[in-house]
């Protein structure tokens, strides 16, 4: 028992050690003056950088299952980990100048960030789902008091409470979702429900319908039409820094669970879930991209520019292919790195007093 749970901790080591590092992060702000905050940024991508050591030691071995096969190593969780440390340093790098020019430099929003990228590590080794809203509801927390962050700016402050109503409703779509599932599954298990829908069929009508509302979720998070309503005014009303943390890394963790969740659990009922994903993905190419051209903030322009990239992204998806799914992945890192220079770019352009954000 003691070695089982010996090698249960040792495939979380990467998340133990970034939800001790953000605490770390949130005590030593306490205690240091503002001239002394470098520390803090040390901090943060020494993290960042044990994380990725952590995580290394295990990349490219066998696939594994800790915690009776709730949260899963393998080549996907390793090498997307990987991409979410490299995106977080560069955000981190990228926004130093622009936090501090609007006394946003603060411990709280590194350590924000660091329990962030702890959701979405949970997320892309999540094998269950439950472990899959519990990293979520960690991702989007966070992500809603850092939109707020600027708690003197109106603008951000009404984008937060949009971000946040909006996301409890597509927190409870997915959440009523699973429970359908688990319904007519009796787990919530990837596998298991996987076994249960090849070897014992159940009520197709309970499946579908349960299928709606989590695809209706991930699209949410997604940011696919028609749930992309929260798109446009969150990334314009956040600060420049915030908007290219919640525009790039979050969705490689949103690309995961879509993986494990439709890929893995739900694989059976391709035929339903494709069907919904091509009228999504038509309708994000179409609107993003048409929309865009009509924009004069920026922001706004990357937010529509971000909503027809996911249509590509569940073009891929919706194959249901090993494939496809690796074109997705390669996609959706291409797409993380190109928004984090696209971002970077308004941040170095602005200064203290100007946003660079007004075509």
């Amino acid at each position: 028992m003691n070695q089982l749970i010996q090698t249960d901790l040792s495939l979380i080591l990467p998340e133990i050690f970034v939800l001790s590092m953000a605490m770390v992060v949130l005590m030593t702000d306490l205690f240091i003056k503002p001239s002394m905050r470098w520390i803090i940024f040390t901090l943060s991508q020494f993290t960042l950088l044990g994380g990725a050591y952590l995580t290394g030691q295990h990349f490219n071995h066998e696939t594994q299952f800790a915690f009776s096969k709730m949260f899963v190593r393998d080549g996907l969780a390793d090498l997307l980990k990987m991409m979410s440390y490299a995106g977080t340093s560069l955000i981190f790098f990228y926004s130093r100048s622009y936090m501090k020019d609007r006394n946003l430099y603060r411990g709280e929003y590194f350590s924000l960030v660091l329990f962030a990228l702890l959701g979405m590590m949970i997320m892309i080794s999540s094998h269950n789902m439950l472990l899959v809203y519990m990293g979520l509801e960690l991702l989007s927390l966070c992500l809603y008091s850092l939109t707020a962050l600027d708690r003197d700016n109106q603008k951000a402050t009404e984008s937060a409470i949009k971000y946040f109503v909006l996301g409890a409703l597509a927190s409870g779509l997915l959440l009523y979702g699973m429970s359908m599932i688990y319904g007519a599954t009796s787990s919530l298990d990837l596998n298991v429900i996987s076994a249960a829908l090849l070897n014992n069929p159940t009520d197709h009508t309970i499946l579908v319908l349960g299928l709606v509302f989590v695809v209706a979720g991930l699209a949410f998070k997604l940011g696919a039409v028609p749930f992309q309503m929260w798109v446009p005014d969150v990334y314009e009303g956040s600060p420049s820094s915030i908007a290219m943390l919640i525009s790039s890394v979050p969705k490689l963790a949103a690309f995961a669970i879509t993986v494990r969740i439709l890929g893995d659990g739900l694989q059976s009922m391709i035929v339903d879930w494709k069907q919904m994903m091509l009228i999504m993905a038509v309708l994000s190419l179409g609107i993003g991209n048409v929309t865009a051209v009509a924009q004069t903030n920026i922001k706004r322009m990357y937010a529509y520019s971000t909503i027809s990239h996911i249509g590509f992204i569940l073009f891929g998806l919706m194959s249901g292919t090993l494939n496809g799914y690796a074109s997705s992945l390669f996609y959706v890192v291409s797409y993380m790195f190109m928004t984090l220079v696209s971002f970077a770019l308004l941040m170095i352009m602005s200064h203290k007093n100007f946003e660079c954000e007004t075509l």
